[in-house]
């Protein structure tokens, strides 16, 4: 596909940008603005975009994308899982979970969970749908599932997790013809990027 034929496809697909496309990405970028500033309405704005686009990949998507539209579901309940972390605080009004790196066991889990996801949302997908994008979209789930653990115990790996991500979603998005989700995605990339960088710093300042 020529770069013309590229820049052609987008402007037609995005003629047909849904109103749930617009209000989900608009809250997912705020939700990913608050992540990156270390507050929690990072969760609640977060909320509102995944079950939009859930319903987006789900009722739209032709085949649909099953384990995006499952990963959001997931997405909402690890929103509602890390909102209640994030709000914890001790006896000394201390964030009972810090922005801090990774252990050794941490990382391990979270590689354990990228491997063992992808490797079942993958048969699933191949054996249980028509999905024609298996690969991608299972590595895309499976790495935004470690990312969002990962995240809701404010560790700073949950950036580059999210990176990975998103460099997949991209042309997964655009493929399906999602031109406003793909244009998201590179903006989520970049502020993937620039989080990673502000809380390695935030890290520091804290200890």
């Amino acid at each position: 596909m020529s770069i013309s034929d590229i820049y052609h496809q987008f402007i037609t697909d995005f003629q047909y940008v849904r109103w749930q496309e617009w209000v989900s990405t608009g809250a997912q970028i705020a939700s990913v603005w608050y992540a990156r500033k270390n507050n929690i309405l990072v969760y609640p704005t977060g909320i509102l975009g995944v079950l939009l686009a859930a319903w987006v990949y789900f009722m739209v998507a032709t085949p649909p994308l099953y384990a995006d539209g499952i990963l959001n579901i997931y997405y909402f309940g690890m929103s509602v899982y890390g909102w209640y972390n994030w709000s914890k605080v001790k006896g000394n009004q201390q964030f009972t979970y810090p922005i801090s790196w990774c252990s050794i066991n941490e990382k391990k889990i979270g590689f354990a969970i990228f491997f063992v996801g992808w490797t079942i949302i993958y048969f699933l997908l191949k054996k249980l749908t028509d999905s024609n994008t298996p690969i991608l979209d299972s590595l895309v789930s499976s790495s935004a599932v470690t990312a969002m653990w990962w995240m809701s115990q404010r560790k700073i790996e949950n950036w580059l997790a999210w990176i990975f991500s998103n460099i997949v979603a991209i042309p997964l998005n655009f493929y399906k013809g999602f031109m406003l989700f793909t244009m998201m995605y590179i903006l989520f990339l970049v502020m993937a990027w620039l989080g990673f960088r502000d809380w390695k710093i935030k890290s520091k300042t804290s200890t």
